[in-house]
């Protein structure tokens, strides 16, 4: 059966340009009609619907972090030896990095990463060393991860203590900020209650 590229996109919502993208990469031929138009074949366009949805997702993720911009570098050397690991077990992976403080509740890449975990879409986690993961804390989503199957694979048992001493004093100094500013503002806030202007 052929279709048009209105009924293809009427019967499995597959947009004109998805179509002629999937030309282009050789993973579907259209038959020309003689004024040129363009026809799929049903079973061309099931065929290939099938195969995208059995392309397996990359199951590894592998995670780095750094606390300041200052250790960008750190950053991507991290990233490499993790690569590294990965291509030599033969893994798909997906990378997540950021430049976050390690006790920030609030991270981009981590809460991605742990909402990734919870739809199931994980199996192994990499880092090269515990408080990439957490400054605080790991063996809870260390507990989290593998209670819902994952595997969390930490190359190094520990990192250079130079390094680690740098980082563990900004973290603390984020702490500090942090906790000052919340203190400062419940102050403030207790004055201007009182005060009836």
């Amino acid at each position: 059966m052929l279709l048009t590229i209105k009924k293809v996109k009427e019967l499995y919502d597959i947009s004109r340009i998805t179509l002629i993208n999937w030309e282009k990469e050789g993973l579907i031929t259209p038959i020309r009609t003689p004024k040129g138009r363009r026809r799929y074949k049903k079973e061309d366009i099931e065929k290939l619907l099938g195969m995208l949805e059995e392309k397996p997702k990359p199951k590894v993720v592998l995670y780095a972090r750094v606390s300041t911009k200052k250790q960008e570098e750190y950053l991507k050397n991290q990233i490499r030896r993790l690569e590294e690991y990965a291509n030599s077990q033969g893994w798909q992976y997906e990378v997540i990095s950021e430049i976050a403080s390690g006790v920030n509740e609030n991270r981009r890449g981590l809460l991605k990463l742990l909402n990734k975990i919870k739809r199931g879409e994980v199996e192994k986690v990499v880092v090269e060393y515990p408080d990439r993961l957490a400054r605080f804390g790991f063996e809870y989503l260390k507990f989290f991860m593998e209670s819902l199957g994952v595997e969390l694979i930490v190359l190094s048992g520990e990192e250079n203590k130079e390094e680690m001493n740098k980082e563990l004093a900004e973290d603390l100094i984020a702490i500090v900020t942090s906790f000052a500013a919340r203190i400062y503002g419940q102050r403030g806030g207790k004055k201007h209650a009182g005060n009836p202007s």
